[in-house]
């Protein structure tokens, strides 16, 4: 069947048996083996794939297009004949077609369109070791799909350096089939560029010294579309005339610049082909003997403290490297020069983190949500997606209309924002422009949001984060320029995109002033958390809570209002990389299922009393506050309450004998737990339960004086129990001059009284209270009431102490009666002895 031998033809035998007597497999095969196009081929004319498709899922649109070419091409067909691929934006499949490469979104919505998946037999993800997202997603529904309504699909899973094992134990214990790949030696050369030197000019320079002790043609690794223009610039200016082209190789490009980049140059010219890592994988890049490689590439990760997804610059993995590194002994022996040192090779991780660990999970969600699943704990997942981005995904759903309040349910507009296969944000974007006659504008917004700044700056224009410069751009005027084939092809896409949503009321590529005014308002719709009201200095507070700023230099930055796309993450105030400036007149009346009123009724430290302000708010914006003129009872008693809780209990009246009272309760507390806990931090966390009902109508600090705190705390006892306060935890103490002296309970472990000396002449012993349990201490006090002895032991003061004490009292107090023997005195209050 085949022309030219592959190293994946000595497994094709084990492949087909695997699949004959099991729905699932899992294929390792070198790079260069030749599994993705010849594995779909030689499975055609299976008996259990007779009558059915062949779907491929490959992670990228350029992958897919050149699989299915090549796939034709061995057939002797055109694309779109037995062969065919589906992308975004791109169609060639026709009824005849049997093999369909996708890309992943293209997969999930035949999966949304036909869960069962009728018609298709076999379904094979190739590249897995990627795991992309989207590429999870459809493992996990398929998964399902097979489970409970197609128990004879076929799914088998493709990769060069995916760890198999696990992934055959997710298939339920899958067979494994390995092959090695037709691979060259690659002779490595490790160049470490200085501190001091840019990255540009280091892939420069070894371009240039690449290709001079080389022969073939030089793929570079870069880590994105800025990095390879660059390059680009610098190498047109050294390479000799037109013997060697440069071409750029990036997913955004259209596919006729792509296949220029991988297609060998006529009359022995030679080419350097500047990718990103779109060419890793599942493309031979013709021609190519020598690779150099940055160790860099750029990924998307999202922040679940902000919300906001950002593209970030980070070192490849080992197995990344050694994909890349491949490339070049693909079909010769090649040459890899890596941009860093072997030591920093050793401290490569071993491979990428998958993408459903730090990805924004907005759409995964929602999919799954339509699919019926409510929680994604429902399947089964290699790697479980993370909870706190869960829960932020369904916060923005909610917030977007697309799901319930409940946030497990899909609502008819997520099912419509579903359909539309954008983001979540932009799909509620497009289908609110609808109603707004605003399609052409939201279309281009679209297309602009998905790809990367169109705008060129001239030497005198300073770059601008307006939204608007770039519309005017990509409508082919404003002061702005882009690449005519960038500007071409994305104008193209928005042109489709009105196709799928319907065509616009307006007409298109209109010079409308009034049309790019609203573009603000269509920003809100997709990003209604990053709504931003001006605070100072170019700062803005966005609806979600976050600050934001702009650089120095924007125009932008003078608006009272805006909506943000893109910001940077970083610090307290991200830079705003792009927005537009909207109304408020705009926003309050088109965005009204985000504008909540509520009474903010509160406690109000610095009037000491409860306060009540009406306020209408845009998520954390405030847009307007005034007095509330009737608050509810209820809740004037909850912030009164709240303001006790911040004053503290000391802002409740309390006189001696609530304080006594508390201290009684506690000290009977100290030695029986059965009576309750009114120490300060009890009373304070059951404040609704104890005082509400008596403070019902205050509403500040000078009202509750009139509160009699004793008698509140004592109806927290029945009766019974205050009586048995009473004799375990008494108020007084009677002594034997007949006075009743107050009982200080402040130290629970040494209740005490303080009393003349003269007082307790013949009282022998101690007094005692909680049931005889303990003593009270005793501070005896002289005629002027200063201490002279402090003692739990009277016996043992009279016995010993009481001779030395009277000596010093009779010095100073000669007046006053001093006996001899105070156990036979008589207890007086007055100077002179008691005459009988």
């Amino acid at each position: 069947m085949f022309d030219s031998p592959l190293p994946i033809d000595s497994a094709l035998p084990e492949i087909k048996q695997a699949l004959s007597a099991c729905n699932n497999a899992v294929l390792i095969a070198a790079p260069g083996a030749g599994k993705t196009t010849r594995v779909p081929l030689a499975l055609l004319e299976e008996s259990w794939l007779e009558g059915l498709k062949i779907v491929m899922l490959e992670p990228r649109r350029l992958a897919a297009r050149s699989s299915a070419a090549f796939m034709a091409r061995e057939l002797g067909e055109q694309v779109g004949e037995t062969v065919g691929y589906r992308v975004k934006m791109d169609t060639k499949a026709g009824p005849r077609t049997r093999i369909e490469v996708v890309t992943e979104g293209v997969l999930t919505r035949m999966l949304q369109a036909d869960p069962a998946l009728d018609g298709v037999g076999l379904v094979i993800f190739d590249e897995f070791h990627e795991r992309s997202l989207q590429a999870d997603l459809g493992l996990a529904l398929i998964l399902q799909s097979q489970a409970l309504l197609r128990d004879d699909l076929k799914l088998l899973v493709m990769s060069a350096t995916l760890e198999a094992e696990p992934v055959a134990e997710l298939l339920g214990q899958a067979p494994i089939i390995r092959s090695e790949g037709r691979s060259y030696p690659v002779e490595t050369f490790y160049r470490p560029k200085s501190a001091s030197t840019e990255l540009v000019e280091a892939v420069a320079q070894t371009v240039g010294d690449a290709l001079r002790a080389h022969d073939g043609d030089v793929l570079v690794f870069l880590p994105g579309v800025g990095e390879i223009r660059a390059v680009e610039a610098s190498l047109r200016g050294k390479l000799p005339g037109t013997s060697i082209g440069v071409f750029p190789l990036h997913g955004s490009l259209t596919a006729e610049v792509q296949d220029a980049a991988l297609t060998p140059l006529a009359d022995g010219r030679r080419k350097v082909v500047l990718a990103t890592s779109v060419a890793e994988t599942s493309l031979t890049v013709e021609g190519v003997t020598v690779v150099i490689d940055s160790g860099l590439m750029r990924v998307s990760r999202f922040s679940p403290r902000t919300g906001m997804s950002r593209l970030e610059t980070v070192t490849v993995s080992a197995a990344s490297a050694d994909q890349r590194r491949g490339r070049a002994g693909r079909l010769q022996a090649g040459t890899c020069y890596r941009l860093w040192s072997l030591e920093q090779q050793s401290s490569l991780p071993v491979r990428n983190a998958p993408e459903i660990m730090e990805a924004d999970l907005a759409s995964m969600l929602l999919e799954l949500s339509v699919w019926g699943v409510n929680d994604p704990r429902e399947l089964i997942w290699l790697d479980a997606p993370p909870a706190p981005a869960l829960q932020q995904a369904r916060e923005l759903l909610v917030q977007l209309g697309a799901l319930e309040e409940s946030g497990l349910k899909a609502t008819e507009h997520g099912r419509k924002m579903t359909a539309l296969g954008k983001h979540p944000r932009i799909a509620h974007m497009l289908l609110r422009s609808v109603e707004l006659g605003l399609e052409n504008l939201a279309c281009d917004i679209a297309i602009l949001l998905g790809e990367r700044d169109i705008l060129r700056y001239t030497s005198s224009q300073a770059p601008t984060a307006d939204l608007r410069a770039r519309v005017e751009t990509l409508r082919g005027y404003g002061s702005y320029t882009a690449e005519v084939g960038t500007r071409k092809r994305l104008a193209e896409e928005a042109r489709r995109l009105r196709r799928e949503l319907g065509e616009g009321k307006r007409g298109g590529n209109l010079r409308d002033a009034d049309e790019l005014d609203e573009c603000g308002l269509l920003l809100a719709f997709a990003y209604p958390d990053r709504i931003g009201r001006q605070r100072d200095n170019g700062k803005y507070l966005l609806s979600g809570g976050r600050g934001a700023a702009f650089g120095p230099g924007q125009a932008l930055a003078r608006e009272p209002w805006i909506v943000v796309a893109d910001v940077d993450d970083a610090g307290a105030d991200s830079r705003i990389r792009l927005a537009a400036p909207v109304s408020l007149e705009r926003l309050t009346s088109c965005i009204r299922d985000g504008i909540t009123e509520e009474s903010h009724i509160y406690w109000d430290g610095e009037s000491q009393s409860v306060r009540g302000r009406e306020r209408k708010k845009l998520g954390a914006l405030l847009l307007e506050e005034k007095p509330l003129g009737r608050p509810p009872t209820d809740k004037v008693l909850e912030a009164l309450m709240d303001g006790i809780r911040i004053e503290g209990m000391d802002m409740l009246p309390w006189t001696k004998a609530a304080r006594q009272f508390q201290q009684r309760v506690a000290f009977a507390r100290r030695h029986d737990e059965t009576w309750p806990d009114m120490s300060n931090e009890a009373l304070l966390s059951s404040l609704e339960v104890w005082l509400a009902g008596y403070a019902e109508g205050m509403k500040s600090r000078s009202d509750l004086q009139k509160l009699i705190l004793k008698d509140i705390l004592e109806s927290l006892l029945s009766w019974d129990r205050l009586r048995l306060l009473d004799d375990h935890a008494p108020t007084h103490w009677g002594v034997p001059s007949g006075s009743r002296i107050p009982i200080d309970y402040g130290d629970l472990d040494a209740p005490f009284v303080a009393v003349r000396l003269q007082e307790l002449f013949g009282l022998a012993e101690t007094p005692r209270i909680a049931g005889g349990r303990v003593p009270i201490t005793l501070h005896l006090l002289s005629p002027a009431q200063r201490p002279v002895q402090v003692t739990r032991d009277l016996a043992s003061f009279w016995n010993h102490t009481y001779f030395e004490v009277r000596k010093d009292l009779k010095g100073r107090y000669p007046k006053h009666y001093w006996p001899d023997n105070p156990l036979e005195a008589e207890a007086t209050r007055r100077v002179k002895r008691p005459q009988s």
